[in-house]
């Protein structure tokens, strides 16, 4: 693994593992609070990693008490509506779910407000059992508004969105994979690298079959299904025309592993 490349005092530190870029947030006093220097950062580091050809996942992290404890409340309180809507806050959240490589979220701890919405803007969450997800904004008198009233929903139902929406519940690591919001759960020493070893089984797959797959998947969460079904058999035709696939038919038919190229 090479070194950080984030200075010290960084907001966000980035780590590459071959194919796995690896960022993590970095404002521990404050539980890594998304202030929107924080949000700048992470998108700026996310995109860099996005548009690097040798990345084929990237994981996204916090620290072990907390991924995010939420939006800096300090920087909101001084916020007027207009404010609000010319800073166009919630971009950033858009950009990250925007990202063309796989991203998995390894979450430790506190996963609130805008951390919650942040994970769920990630392909895929890995959980320490010590994290725990709610969406409290309605407890300092406003709404989350970066995705978690409509990501959260279609990921754990209407009933229990409303629990954790308006009466603030929060939800354990178990129950966040029972109702279908964490992809695994994990001892709490082992959050970080078992995001990093998901990371790397999707960067050992064809990556152009990988993104293509990533966005039909994203189709059927957030569309009818008719047009999922119409948008995976364009991808499947798409796939067809990429080196990857001739090489890693080839391969199956020869019992010898494939070496994709991303081509």
């Amino acid at each position: 693994m090479s070194a950080a490349t984030s200075p010290d005092g960084a907001l966000v530190v980035t780590e590459r593992d071959g194919a796995v870029g690896v960022v993590l947030l970095n404002r521990p006093k404050q539980l890594n609070a998304l202030s929107d220097e924080l949000m700048d950062a992470l998108v700026s580091a996310l995109r860099e990693l996005d548009e690097d050809d040798e990345v084929r996942a990237i994981v996204l992290g916090g620290g072990e008490r907390a991924f995010a404890a939420g939006a800096d409340i300090a920087q909101l309180a001084q916020m007027s509506a207009i404010d609000v809507y010319l800073a166009r806050r919630v971009e950033r959240w858009d950009a990250v779910k925007g990202l063309a490589t796989p991203l998995v979220a390894a979450v430790s701890g506190w996963c609130l407000g805008g951390g919650c919405e942040l994970a769920l803007a990630c392909d895929l969450i890995v959980a320490s059992e010590t994290a725990r997800f709610g969406q409290p904004e309605t407890g300092v008198g406003i709404i989350p508004g970066a995705g978690g009233t409509q990501r959260l929903t279609r990921a754990v139902g209407k009933a229990v969105a409303m629990d954790v929406i308006l009466a603030g519940r929060t939800l354990t690591a178990r129950e966040a994979l029972d109702y279908g919001l964490v992809a695994r759960v994990v001892a709490r020493e082992a959050w970080l690298e078992e995001a990093k070893r998901v990371a790397q089984d999707i960067a050992a797959k064809a990556p152009v079959a990988t993104r293509l797959a990533k966005e039909a998947v994203d189709r059927a969460y957030e569309g009818p299904l008719s047009l999922g079904l119409e948008y995976e058999r364009r991808a499947l035709a798409l796939v067809f025309a990429s080196e990857d696939a001739k090489e890693g038919l080839t391969a199956f038919v020869e019992k010898r592993k494939p070496d994709f190229r991303g081509r």
